[in-house]
């Protein structure tokens, strides 16, 4: 059914929820993941633009791409990573076009109405332009 799973990971505490729901779930469906992270930071947003170098940021959000994809590859799953840089929402919806992902998982804040306003909401740019389906966690309160 899910052939290409697109996790859209935030390198926080919050993707603790997610990924034994999407760990479980690719085991059951042998589904092969794609784990994804939007740098947003300044250097990742004008990165092309101005030729920068790669951030520290951009350095560790690449590692911890690897090493999330290390261990569920422990447990036997097919996984690829991608780091994508600029707008979240944007980032999230080329990937899973460009990879031909056919279920997009992600992470919910549970912001309402002057959270989103200060804070904008990424889920919910990518559920109105979304193509694909989606799985949405929401995060618990872990520290």
């Amino acid at each position: 059914m899910y052939r290409k799973i697109l996790v859209a990971l935030e390198n926080s505490v919050a993707d603790q929820s997610l990924l034994p729901h999407i760990e479980k779930l690719a085991g059951l469906l042998r589904s092969e993941l794609l784990l994804v992270h939007v740098a947003d930071g300044w250097a990742a947003r004008h990165f092309e633009q101005l030729k920068l170098a790669e951030s520290e940021e951009m350095k560790n959000d690449r590692r911890y791409l690897e090493e999330t994809a290390g261990r569920l590859r422990a447990v036997g799953l097919r996984v690829s990573y991608h780091l994508a840089l600029g707008d979240p929402a944007t980032g999230i919806l080329n990937t899973a076009k460009a990879e031909q992902c056919d279920l997009i998982a992600m992470t919910t804040h549970g912001h309402r109405l002057i959270g989103d306003i200060i804070y904008g909401s990424t889920i919910e740019n990518v559920r109105h332009r979304s193509d694909v389906p989606l799985l949405v966690v929401r995060a618990s309160q872990l520290r």
